[in-house]
This record gives structure tokens, C-alpha cells and sequence, in this order.
């Protein structure tokens, strides 16, 4: 089967629905299918199997900044592509955001899946209800990772929805080499924007011993102002964006893995990297994390936005003991029953039933 993989967000700039993209094209190769990646991209693609369809712009969109090509150009280039392609079935992820997976739904000729990922209130989905629901209708299947984002898709679109979870690449993170770590280290990974907690996190430092590392990966728009706020912590590690085999080797080498967000979350995708990594986990208590990390069975978590109960979760796990090993345990076999490989059989025999 030739399978198209839209994509609105670009490529060389992380998030969780590139990565999706990208990890499940590679599964999908490697079960034998010819796959072709459509989406923008800021430079190089990451990856082989891509068709770069240009720059990006920033958009605002769910507390954070959406990289998405809504121009003609880009238009032009993913109308050329998909008569160029000629593919069985098109898969677009995030199948409302403007740019080519809307321009796929209008022009496109090929049978169409679109998987939603969004979860919560949308202002763009509310202005433009009606031209949302027309473009929704176009559909052949809809699918959402998550009770949350079919929740979010189905109450501004309506329509049924196949419940689908995203995946991981499980081999990546339980191979990776452990970055060293001479201390105890908490790793965060993440945007550095209000809704995913960071400021939360290094309050919450503050109440830990002298002899606890954070490491701190990514970037944003908080960045700058929270390296001066905290710029007399000589145990606070700025890393920037790192690699994906870097992320890897961290997840391994951390003493515990932190993820704090305030909302906005579908799917803990990095909860399950993280449990596929082997690494102990304190996350918020949302519903999106709930999804993939069991309370005290996965996972701690707290309530999102406090810090002492953040500290107090920290200490506890890295303090050790037969229930931290237990839960890293449990979610080893949890990342597991989670894996892109398990994910691509799904799609492709959602992509028959559309092709049929």
C-alpha cells in the first residue's frame, strides 16, 4: 500500500505530533509499506521519506506556539505532491489546523483518515465552526488518541471517532546508553511555557537536598526569564534542545523523570518514553497522563501547580525503595503494550477499511 503522512506542523522543530508522524512512517517501512511524509519544514528534513513543503510561521494555539504553513506556496507544493504521489490512502494528523492537511482534504483525490490529537476548548475551532464541520464531512475516517481529544473533536465537529492511542518507539529509549550522572537528577523535557509547569518545578527545587541535580532540556519563551530567576542554583542544568538520541540517553541516566504541565496535555507520549527508559516518574495528575501512567501503579502523581506536593513526590522517589522499583517495573511492560510497531498494525488495517 502507498500511504500519504500529512503532517501541519513543521518537521525540524519538536513536538509531540511530529513525532508521531515520524515514528509511525518508519514503523510502517519497516512492515513493508511505502510511505511519504507531506509537511513543512525549517530547513534539512529530519528524516528520509519526506517532502518538504516550506517555512513555517508561528501560531499561537493551546498555551503554545503551533509552526504551521498556511500560505499558497505551501498550498501549491502539497497539491503538486499529492498528484505526483498518486497514494491509496492519505493519513492527515491534526486534520483541522490550516495549512496541507486542509488543503488535502479540499484537493486531494485519495481516500482520507484523520487522527485529532487536540484536547480542550479551541477559539479556532469555535470561529470557524461551520467551514470546520464542512472540511470534517470530507472524512472518511476519524480516529483520536485519546477520550480527551475525541471528547474536544466530537463536541465542535460531531461525527464518530475510532479511539486510537499514539506510540513509541520502545527499542530507541530501552537501548539507549545512560548519560552519567554522578548525583541524584531529576530531568525535565519540555517547552519552557506557563502550561507546562516548568516555573512550577523549580519552586518545588527549592525544597530539595543540596545534592539534587535538575536537568533541564528544551526551551521557550520563559527561558530567559527563568535562567535569571534561578541563576544563583548552581544544581539547575540548562540544556537547550537536545537530540532525540540525547533525550534517550537522558531519560536512561535520570534519577527520576518530572513532568509537571498545568493542562493542555492529550496524551503523556513522554510518560511513556520515560517508562520505556526505565526511569521513575512524578507527573501532574491530569487526565491526559492518566491515559498511559496509573496512579501509584506507573507513576506519582500530584496535583498540577503545587509545588510542595511536587517536592514532596521527588524526595519520595528518589529516596528509592521496592515501590519506586515496582512502578519503573510496571512501566517497562506499560511503554511496552504501547509500541509504534503495535500502533502501525492498528493503522494499517484502519487504512483497508477506508481503502475498501
Amino acid at each position: 500500500m502507498r500511504i500519504g503522512l500529512v503532517c501541519p506542523y513543521s518537521l525540524t522543530i519538536p513536538g509531540g505530533v511530529q513525532g508521531q508522524v515520524l515514528g509511525l512512517a518508519r514503523a510502517l517501512r519497516s512492515l513493508g509499506e511505502e510511505v511519504r511524509v507531506l509537511a513543512p519544514c525549517d530547513g534539512p528534513p529530519p528524516d528520509a521519506g519526506v517532502t518538504p513543503l516550506g517555512n513555517s510561521v508561528p501560531l499561537a494555539s493551546n498555551g503554545s506556539l503551533a509552526p504551521i504553513a498556511p500560505d499558497p506556496a505551501c498550498a501549491l507544493r502539497t497539491i503538486t505532491a499529492l498528484r505526483e504521489e498518486r497514494f491509496d490512502v492519505v493519513h492527515l494528523h491534526e486534520p483541522l489546523v490550516p495549512g496541507p492537511t486542509w488543503t488535502t482534504i479540499i484537493f486531494g483525490a485519495s481516500p482520507v483518515l484523520a487522527t485529532f490529537h487536540r484536547a480542550g476548548a479551541s477559539a479556532w475551532y469555535h470561529a470557524l465552526r461551520p467551514l470546520a464541520r464542512w472540511v470534517a464531512g470530507r472524512l472518511t475516517l476519524r480516529c483520536a488518541v485519546s477520550e480527551d481529544a475525541l471528547a474536544t473533536a466530537e463536541g465542535a465537529l460531531g461525527g464518530s471517532y475510532e479511539l486510537v492511542f499514539n506510540g513509541i518507539e520502545v527499542a530507541r529509549f530501552s537501548k539507549a546508553t545512560p548519560y552519567p550522572a554522578d548525583k541524584p537528577t531529576v530531568l525535565f523535557v519540555g517547552r519552557h511555557e506557563p502550561r507546562k509547569g516548568l516555573a512550577v518545578l523549580l519552586d518545588a527545587m527549592a525544597q530539595l537536598p543540596a545534592d539534587v541535580r535538575l536537568w533541564v532540556a528544551g526551551d521557550g519563551p520563559q527561558t530567559a526569564a527563568l535562567r535569571t530567576a534561578t541563576a544563583g542554583d548552581s544544581r539547575i542544568e540548562w540544556l537547550g534542545r537536545v537530540t532525540d538520541e540525547e533525550l534517550a540517553r537522558r531519560l536512561r541516566g535520570a534519577s527520576v523523570f518530572c513532568a509537571p504541565s498545568l493542562h493542555g496535555e492529550s496524551f503523556g507520549v513522554v510518560l511513556l518514553e520515560a517508562m520505556a527508559a526505565s526511569a521513575p516518574i512524578v507527573a501532574s495528575d491530569l487526565p491526559g497522563y492518566r491515559n498511559v501512567a496509573r496512579p501509584g501503579v506507573d507513576a506519582v502523581l500530584v496535583p498540577p501547580g503545587d509545588a510542595e506536593a511536587l517536592a514532596g513526590a521527588l524526595k519520595g522517589v528518589l529516596a528509592g525503595g521496592p515501590d519506586v522499583m515496582a512502578r519503573v517495573a510496571s512501566g517497562e511492560c506499560r511503554a511496552a503494550q504501547f509500541s509504534m510497531e503495535r500502533l502501525a498494525e492498528r493503522y494499517l488495517e484502519l487504512y483497508a477499511r477506508v481503502v475498501a
